[in-house]
């Protein structure tokens, strides 16, 4: 798995995150009511709240559940929710950014600091590690919605600066300014897509012997059951052979 393909990254989480679905529609709630207070409650007047719940309708979460947490970011008692990014080196000389909402900001460093360090890795300082990725925006579509020079050619007319099309998938790529436009434009022509949001994708892959991939696995899967962490980041890539032994 290179760990420079986010759909990828987005996939392996998947899997794990499928057995876990109250832990994760509750993390997608808290993103929906965060975007909810931020604006209106109307998504297409409030494009944090589009994507949110575009991410929520990609993963199932029932109607009844958006709405519910729409309404919660409108309401005078919703929780208020910093959004904070952490950085830290994993095993294997990887570089790893946690994006997380929290309502103490103490506990969840105090928790993702300590994290790290029983998996043999380090917190470090903000914008220590951020040159070796590029945060721009995603919008990825199963493979079966077009041949690659049909994507293509839509990405160009979308406005889109790349488009990476692998077995799997087809990922649109966009500066953050123009994520919203690109979006709408390839919705418009190829319906909802898999996920569409902001991504920290790495400029390069390391590859990570077996030994120190299983040890980093661990490190992520920890991070993301954390209930604050919303993304795990990663410039990794580990090797067919762990992919196998993970499946």
């Amino acid at each position: 798995m290179a760990g420079h393909s986010q759909f990828k990254n987005i996939m392996f989480r998947k899997g794990k995150q499928d057995k876990e679905r109250s832990r994760l529609f509750s993390k997608l709630s808290r993103e929906i009511t965060v975007a909810s207070k931020s604006g209106l409650p109307d998504p297409n007047h409030n494009p944090r709240l589009r994507t949110a719940i575009a991410a929520a309708k990609a993963e199932s979460m029932p109607k009844d559940n958006i709405e519910r947490a729409i309404k919660k970011g409108q309401g005078g008692d919703a929780e208020n929710y910093d959004e904070v990014r952490y950085e830290g080196r994993g095993p294997g000389g990887t570089a790893i950014i946690v994006e997380a909402l929290t309502d103490n900001r103490n506990r969840t460093s105090a928790d993702v600091r300590s994290t790290f360090a029983k998996y043999g890795g380090e917190m470090v300082a903000n914008n220590s590690l951020t040159f070796m990725f590029a945060h721009v925006g995603q919008v990825v579509y199963p493979k079966d919605k077009g041949s690659d020079d049909a994507m293509l050619e839509l990405a160009l007319e979308a406005g889109a600066d790349e488009v990476v099309s692998s077995d799997d998938a087809h990922e649109f790529l966009t500066s953050l300014d123009d994520f919203a436009q690109v979006r709408d434009a390839l919705e418009a022509k190829l319906g909802p897509p898999t996920s569409a949001g902001f991504v920290w994708r790495a400029n390069n892959s390391v590859a990570v012997s077996d030994a120190a991939g299983e040890t980093l696995i661990k490190l992520i899967e920890m991070l993301d059951e954390h209930d604050d962490v919303q993304h795990v980041f990663g410039n990794y890539e580990l090797s067919d052979a762990l992919m196998a032994k993970l499946a």
